[in-house]
């Protein structure tokens, strides 16, 4: 599997490597970390190839990783990683950053909205933000726990699951579909 053994400095490596050009986001998975740092470096990976407008849904278990991932393409974006906090009780963050070098908009203004649907029972919860602009504006949203809201969530997002493989590893994979209103991942 691509990815085995991916650690942290190797993430720093390959994010500033340009033989490691992607030419989609879904190529960077799956792939395994083995620290915070390493998910967060993932995450800053991710970031230099999403495209304004993007969506990215975070699914997994508590303590997956998927803060440190959402810290991580924030950071991507010009964003100091350590004020991304969950927005698990406001519902919404949204920060303000720049498109990193090499991407088309380098030096931009980016905006980064952070959601976390976990506490929502369904997508009328989203009724109080205006989540119309985070989902088909031009910044990027992150979604964690997006099951309660898949209906709302645009077609051509990019749907990951994050897995506990042991204490510290977790495997970042792309799922196809969410699942039910009633599923919290």
């Amino acid at each position: 599997m691509r990815g085995v053994g991916f650690c942290a400095e190797v993430a720093l490596l390959m994010e500033n490597s340009p033989e490691s050009a992607i030419q989609d986001p879904k190529s960077l998975f799956p792939v395994e970390t083995n620290s915070p740092a390493a998910t967060r470096a993932l995450g800053r990976r991710l970031a230099a190839w999403l495209e304004p407008g993007a969506v990215v849904t975070l699914s997994g278990d508590l303590g997956t990783g998927k803060t440190q991932l959402a810290k991580g393409v924030a950071g991507g974006l010009g964003v100091a990683e350590r004020s991304v906090r969950s927005p698990t009780f406001v519902l919404a963050r949204e920060y303000d950053g720049r498109w990193p070098q090499g991407h088309a908009r380098a030096g931009a203004a980016a905006r980064f909205f952070h959601l976390d649907a976990y506490r929502l029972g369904g997508p009328e919860g989203l009724a109080s933000v205006d989540y119309e602009t985070y989902f088909f504006g031009e910044g990027v949203c992150l979604v964690e726990w997006p099951g309660r809201i898949a209906s709302l969530l645009p077609a051509g997002a990019l749907r990951l699951r994050l897995e506990h493989l042991s204490e510290r590893r977790r495997r970042v994979s792309v799922r196809e579909k969410e699942g039910g209103e009633g599923e919290r991942t």
